[in-house]
Protein backbone atom coordinates (compact mmCIF):
# COMPACT_ATOMS: atom_id res chain seq x y z
CA UNK A 1 0.00 0.00 0.00
CA UNK A 2 1.32 3.41 -0.91
CA UNK A 3 0.79 6.51 1.20
CA UNK A 4 1.83 9.59 -0.69
CA UNK A 5 0.79 12.87 -2.18
CA UNK A 6 -0.83 13.29 -5.57
CA UNK A 7 0.90 16.66 -6.00
CA UNK A 8 4.43 15.44 -5.25
CA UNK A 9 5.04 11.84 -6.32
CA UNK A 10 8.73 12.05 -5.40
CA UNK A 11 7.86 11.36 -1.74
CA UNK A 12 5.91 8.37 -0.50
CA UNK A 13 5.64 5.82 2.26
CA UNK A 14 5.03 2.21 1.31
CA UNK A 15 3.50 -0.25 3.75
CA UNK A 16 4.49 -3.90 3.23
CA UNK A 17 2.53 -6.56 5.07
CA UNK A 18 3.97 -9.85 6.32
CA UNK A 19 7.53 -8.50 6.18
CA UNK A 20 10.17 -7.72 8.80
CA UNK A 21 13.66 -6.28 9.19
CA UNK A 22 15.16 -8.79 6.75
CA UNK A 23 13.29 -7.53 3.70
CA UNK A 24 13.12 -3.90 4.81
CA UNK A 25 16.86 -3.60 5.42
CA UNK A 26 17.66 -5.23 2.06
CA UNK A 27 15.33 -2.82 0.22
CA UNK A 28 16.75 0.12 2.17
CA UNK A 29 20.26 -0.95 1.14
CA UNK A 30 19.39 -1.06 -2.57
CA UNK A 31 17.51 2.23 -2.34
CA UNK A 32 20.54 3.92 -0.78
CA UNK A 33 22.65 2.78 -3.76
CA UNK A 34 20.38 4.67 -6.17
CA UNK A 35 21.57 8.23 -6.89
CA UNK A 36 17.95 9.35 -7.39
CA UNK A 37 17.19 8.71 -3.70
CA UNK A 38 17.65 11.60 -1.28
CA UNK A 39 16.23 9.77 1.74
CA UNK A 40 15.01 6.31 2.58
CA UNK A 41 14.32 4.57 5.81
CA UNK A 42 12.00 2.07 7.32
CA UNK A 43 10.12 1.49 10.53
CA UNK A 44 8.14 -1.30 12.07
CA UNK A 45 5.13 0.27 13.79
CA UNK A 46 4.78 -2.45 16.43
CA UNK A 47 6.66 -5.71 17.06
CA UNK A 48 3.46 -7.77 17.02
CA UNK A 49 2.34 -6.20 13.74
CA UNK A 50 3.88 -7.98 10.71
CA UNK A 51 4.18 -4.78 8.73
CA UNK A 52 7.00 -2.53 7.55
CA UNK A 53 6.76 1.11 6.48
CA UNK A 54 9.38 2.23 3.94
CA UNK A 55 9.79 5.95 3.33
CA UNK A 56 11.31 7.03 -0.01
CA UNK A 57 12.17 10.56 -1.13
CA UNK A 58 13.75 11.15 -4.52
CA UNK A 59 15.32 13.95 -6.53
CA UNK A 60 12.20 14.18 -8.68
CA UNK A 61 11.42 10.75 -10.10
CA UNK A 62 8.27 9.07 -8.81
CA UNK A 63 9.05 7.23 -5.57
CA UNK A 64 7.02 4.24 -6.76
CA UNK A 65 9.23 3.81 -9.83
CA UNK A 66 12.43 4.13 -7.81
CA UNK A 67 11.21 1.55 -5.27
CA UNK A 68 10.26 -0.78 -8.12
CA UNK A 69 13.74 -0.40 -9.66
CA UNK A 70 15.37 -1.09 -6.30
CA UNK A 71 13.32 -4.25 -5.84
CA UNK A 72 14.44 -5.39 -9.31
CA UNK A 73 18.06 -4.68 -8.34
CA UNK A 74 17.60 -6.68 -5.14
CA UNK A 75 16.25 -9.62 -7.15
CA UNK A 76 19.33 -9.51 -9.38
CA UNK A 77 21.61 -9.43 -6.35
CA UNK A 78 19.84 -12.46 -4.87
CA UNK A 79 20.07 -14.34 -8.17
CA UNK A 80 23.80 -13.61 -8.33
CA UNK A 81 24.34 -14.85 -4.77
CA UNK A 82 22.35 -18.02 -5.49
CA UNK A 83 24.26 -18.70 -8.73
CA UNK A 84 27.63 -18.12 -7.05
CA UNK A 85 26.66 -20.44 -4.19
CA UNK A 86 25.45 -23.18 -6.55
CA UNK A 87 28.67 -22.95 -8.59
CA UNK A 88 30.76 -23.24 -5.42
CA UNK A 89 28.82 -26.33 -4.36
CA UNK A 90 29.25 -27.91 -7.79
CA UNK A 91 32.97 -27.10 -7.78
CA UNK A 92 33.38 -28.62 -4.33
CA UNK A 93 31.55 -31.79 -5.30
CA UNK A 94 33.51 -32.27 -8.52
CA UNK A 95 37.00 -31.32 -7.31
CA UNK A 96 37.17 -32.45 -3.74
CA UNK A 97 34.09 -34.52 -3.19
CA UNK A 98 33.36 -36.20 0.07
CA UNK A 99 36.84 -37.72 0.20
CA UNK A 100 38.19 -34.48 1.63
CA UNK A 101 35.89 -34.78 4.61
CA UNK A 102 37.05 -36.86 7.55
CA UNK A 103 33.85 -38.78 8.15
CA UNK A 104 34.07 -41.79 10.44
CA UNK A 105 31.33 -44.35 10.66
Amino acid sequence: MEHGSFEDQSKATFSLTDEDHTMANAIRFTLNQDPRVTFCGYSIPHPSDARVNIRVQTTGDPARDVLNDSCQDLMLICENVRDTFNKAILKFKTEEGLSSMDIKK
